[in-house]
């Protein structure tokens, strides 16, 4: 990594053309006059012409073949982006006129979009002309978005470079899971996340609707499902439909997910004949596994779940219907002795027997209502039918003894997203590995995977930056051919994906700016920076045990410090990336050492800094990183001149200066430093 595309994170605020200046210095760019690939996901194919599409007045749009209500408006949709992108105003191409942009589509594609809608494409762009053709509207709507992913600018103004792109999917089944049970998200972030979900060219949202902690969809059949079981805050049917068409007209199909029989406290507050003991029952507001479990002895709850069914089915038109399915403990079966002579009846021996009936009683359910059966790893047991999909947070193992079996799935181990990890960790999990060991058949059953956003630590404030822009990583490894892995080059367009994003209406980075100047209580936090910038949230299970211990629930405030911070921000890669060039020679590199100088200075103690921290009540449990921060300036300071001058530094220096490294590992008010690595290799490369 070259020095400017450092700077920009290092504590001044972040614009779009110091990120696009970052983009640009990256190994692998060009320079200004050249194309510059920052295209995510990667295409199939792509082979770079000569010369250049000018994006000016005059630039026409037109169709040559059919193009129905869908693909216009997907069409009007992108030419807007491309008019506020560029400020150049674009055109129908008048009758008989060759267009600069012709669209040529054979058809609409499936009426109701599935799994194996074509979504295929070819761009070739000439200095003359660009031509877009895919099989489908869904294709086209899948080219759009790359052609305005390759809109360059430099002297001569907005350009499409001369390129030919040949491109599909890898896997078929591109996913996104959010859980609005735990917390719910308005119908606003749900579309903005669609918006983002179609940029990457993901294709499923699968929308988790009911919990413990909530139910989200409106009944008509069930009202107290939402009256009671909600707290006021569900979709209503109408606008669950917006949805489904919201995401239609971005060739994304919606997958809800009703999970049962566990995890089903919110339904029985307002159906506690639905349930496995006696109540009464109230939302659950802690997060964890519960013992709420359907009744499967009782035909009531077959008749009421086949007309709830039946009911949502007409909401949502996708062929899948998630049922859930997991981490159903059994408690309740094991305590009810009418449950236990039932199993007893049936030779049903432990809980997965019992949940085995259970799936097989509602199979017959979904099929009479045009669905089929997806669920989470738990669903999968002997006698199976072999049309259940089954969604793997286990693994790829499970995945695999699953296709072995005949079982088609969907990957989601590895994609969590409310674990913090890294894009790169995510980026390197690959749905069907080169060394899989599964035969061509059985590879095929890999549908590909899911992205997951569990709602315990999100609020709408907070969830575009849990999501994006890791999940562009994700969406990439689940488009692009299996060669594309290079986490370098993949952070290098992650920086200008992100913007593009953001530009979208995501907000994963202003919110950080937003959320700091609220718990700082002054629009002046530019001090905060270079502290906030090297700082990222604990993992899941840091946060889940203190959650835990603080008596956490779903009516905490999500306003701290930790809930400001991006996961994964700019320093996790790029200042590893800056210290590894460095330390391969630091005689060799000036220039990157007076960067690092300028960065640990910028870490020095500040008495402003030190004063917002204090006098913040959400902020002051932060003043401990503050310090450790200034530590580790004066230790970087130390460990650069050693290295240049060729000093020795006293002894016992090292040990001290690892041992202040040991103590920043520590969490401290839910956060953690995203340096550490980096800096212990610097104080070790000192001799």
């Amino acid at each position: 990594m070259r020095v400017g595309a450092w700077r920009w994170w290092m504590g001044s605020t972040v614009t779009a053309a110091m990120m696009a200046a970052a983009a640009l210095a990256q190994p692998g760019a060009t320079t200004q006059l050249e194309f510059v690939n920052t295209l995510m996901p990667q295409p199939a194919q792509l082979t770079i012409g000569e010369g250049w599409l000018p994006v000016a007045p005059g630039f026409s749009v037109g169709f040559d073949r059919t193009h129905d209500e869908r693909l216009e408006t997907a069409v009007q949709r992108d030419l807007r982006r491309l008019e506020n992108q560029t400020g150049v105003m674009i055109q129908d191409a008048a009758p008989g006129a060759a267009a600069t942009l012709t669209i040529s589509v054979d058809g609409p594609g499936e009426a109701v979009q599935g799994v194996d809608e074509d979504e295929s494409c070819t761009l070739d762009i000439t200095p003359q002309h660009a031509l877009l053709h895919a099989a489908t509207d869904v294709g086209a709507i899948r080219g759009l978005e790359t052609l305005l992913q390759l809109i360059q600018a430099d002297t001569r103004g907005f350009w499409l470079p001369a390129v030919s792109i040949q491109d599909a999917p890898r896997f078929r089944w591109r996913g996104l899971m959010i859980d609005v049970g735990r917390h719910f998200e308005p119908v606003s972030v749900i579309e903005r996340t669609l918006d983002g979900m179609a940029e990457v060219k993901m294709n499923v949202f699968h929308w988790h609707l009911t919990d413990d902690q909530g139910f989200r969809i409106e009944s008509k059949l069930y009202p107290r499902l939402t009256g009671m079981g909600s707290d006021g805050q569900y979709y209503t049917q109408d606008q669950a439909r917006e949805v489904v068409a919201y995401a239609r007209a971005r060739g994304i199909r919606v997958v809800p997910e009703f999970d049962i029989p566990g995890h089903t406290t919110s339904w029985m507050v307002g159906y506690p004949d639905l349930a496995s003991a006696p109540g009464p029952f109230s939302i659950e507001r802690r997060f964890g596994v519960f013992d709420p479990v359907m009744d499967p002895t009782r035909e009531s709850t077959w008749e009421f779940l086949d007309k709830f069914i039946g009911e949502m089915a007409e909401i949502f038109p996708d062929a899948f219907m998630h049922i859930g399915g997991d981490e159903n403990n059994g408690v309740e079966w094991q305590h009810n002795a009418k449950i236990q002579a039932f199993a007893a009846a049936h030779d049903l021996h432990g809980t997965a027997a019992i949940q085995a009936y259970f799936n097989q009683r509602l199979l017959p359910i979904l099929t009479k209502h045009g669905k089929k059966m997806i669920g989470w790893d738990e669903v999968l047991t002997p006698d199976l039918p072999k049309d259940v999909v089954v969604q793997s947070w286990r693994g790829f193992d499970s995945l695999a003894a699953g296709a072995k079996q005949g079982y088609s799935g969907i990957l989601s181990a590895g994609y969590y997203l409310d674990h913090m990890d890294p894009a790169s960790a995510h980026y390197r999990v690959d749905p069907l590995p080169a060394n899989s060991g599964l035969t061509p058949e059985q590879a095929s059953r890999i549908l590909g995977g899911e992205a997951c956003m569990w709602s315990e630590s999100v609020s709408p404030r907070t969830i575009d930056s849990r999501i994006w822009p890791r999940t562009a990583a994700i969406a990439e490894r689940l488009w692009s051919p299996r060669t594309v892995t290079s986490e370098d080059d993949m952070y290098r367009r992650l920086a200008v994906e992100s913007l593009r994003l953001e530009a979208l209406g995501l907000t994963h980075i202003s919110q950080e700016s937003a959320s700091l100047r609220a718990l700082a209580g002054t629009p002046d936090i530019d001090t905060l920076r270079p502290l906030m910038a090297v700082l990222e949230p604990v993992d899941f299970d840091t946060r889940s045990k203190w959650s835990q211990h603080h008596g956490v629930t779903t009516l905490s405030p999500l306003d701290n410090l930790v809930d400001a911070l991006p996961p994964d921000p700019p320093s996790q890669h790029d200042f590893g990336d800056l210290m590894s060039t460095y330390l391969q020679d630091p005689i060799d590199h000036p220039e990157i050492e007076a960067a690092l100088q300028e960065t640990f200075r910028s870490w020095s103690a500040d008495p402003r800094r030190m004063e917002l921290l204090s006098t913040s009540p959400q902020l002051a449990e932060a003043l401990p990183r503050a310090q450790q921060l200034a530590e580790m300036g004066t230790m970087g300071l130390e460990a650069l001149s050693y290295l240049s001058s060729g000093v020795q530094p006293p002894p016992g220096w090292k040990a001290q200066k690892l041992a202040i490294l040991d103590e920043a590992q520590k969490p401290v008010a839910l956060t953690r430093f995203t340096i550490l690595p980096a800096m212990r290799a610097l104080v070790n490369e000192v001799r």
